[in-house]
């Protein structure tokens, strides 16, 4: 197999994060079969599809059937039983590809044996509609061209950022893993403070949605970083400097969020380890 042909997955776990990467797949061509292990079975949209095969677990694969990469995208909580029935896929030609939050690489080479070669990524869940951002780190055994196509596969629901420090993998949940909520946290305080502005409670809740949306939008499509966007839109003494006098203080938002993504990292190794 090479980078530019289909791979051969399989795919256990096809919840909205694995069906997500699986649309994604075939849309691409990146995979020329796939067999899913997925006791709720496939998605409606997958019926019929000749690339796609539902097995009920490890001992139920097709005869034959050796992956490329086999994606890991069951939650957390059931990986300890479930990892343990495909130790007889470890082989150097397959890859282990987790997506699977605060479980390390340790680990999994604890559970499918030493010899395993073994990707572990933190996406987030923009991924479900192909605007994610996943950042993942190699094992030792993990090739260049194996490193190529789990980047490529991961690339199917957004982008993708590699680091060789497993360390850093807390941090990066604590900023894009759980960073939606904080997105989507500051569009309720915004409805609730234009609310108490006087707004109606429906339309401060549209005005909100609509603006962080967009903002995002605006910002994904620009070249300019996000200060000077910033700076575009503020007039000096105008209504936007008011605000942000206050959100830019000293005991503004950048101390909170500050401590905020240094909580969520000190959770996310408490949790690792």
């Amino acid at each position: 197999m090479t980078v530019e042909s289909g791979a051969s997955l399989l795919l256990v776990g096809c919840g909205k994060m694995g069906g997500a990467m699986l649309d994604g797949w075939l849309a691409a061509g990146t995979a020329s079969r796939v067999v899913v292990v997925d006791r709720a079975g496939l998605p409606p949209s997958l019926a019929g599809d000749a690339r796609v095969t539902l097995a009920s677990g490890a001992d139920s694969l097709p005869d034959g059937f050796v992956p490329d990469v086999v994606v890991l995208a069951v939650k957390p909580q059931v990986m300890e039983d479930a990892l343990p029935s495909y130790r007889s896929l470890v082989r150097p030609g397959t890859v282990f590809l987790s997506i699977a939050a605060g479980k390390t690489i340790a680990y999994f080479e604890r559970l499918l044996g030493e010899g395993a070669v073994v990707v572990r990524s933190m996406p987030n869940t923009p991924a479900a509609i192909g605007r994610g951002m996943t950042v993942a780190v190699p094992n030792s055994r993990v090739s260049a061209a194996q490193r190529a196509l789990s980047d490529r596969l991961l690339r199917a629901v957004g982008d993708v950022a590699w680091v060789e420090d497993e360390g850093l993998l807390d941090p990066v949940t604590a900023v894009s893993g759980s960073g939606p909520a904080y997105v989507f946290f500051l569009v309720e305080a915004m409805a609730k403070a234009g609310e108490a502005a006087g707004l109606p409670a429906d339309l401060a809740l549209r005005l909100a949605r609509a603006t962080v949306s967009g903002a995002g939008a605006l910002l994904d499509a620009s070249p300019q970083e996000a200060a000077d966007l910033r700076k575009a839109v503020t007039s000096p003494n105008g209504t936007t400097q008011a605000a942000l006098d206050v959100l830019m203080a000293d005991d503004g938002l950048q101390p909170v969020m500050t401590a905020a993504i240094a909580a969520a990292t000190r959770r996310s190794r408490e949790l690792a380890g």
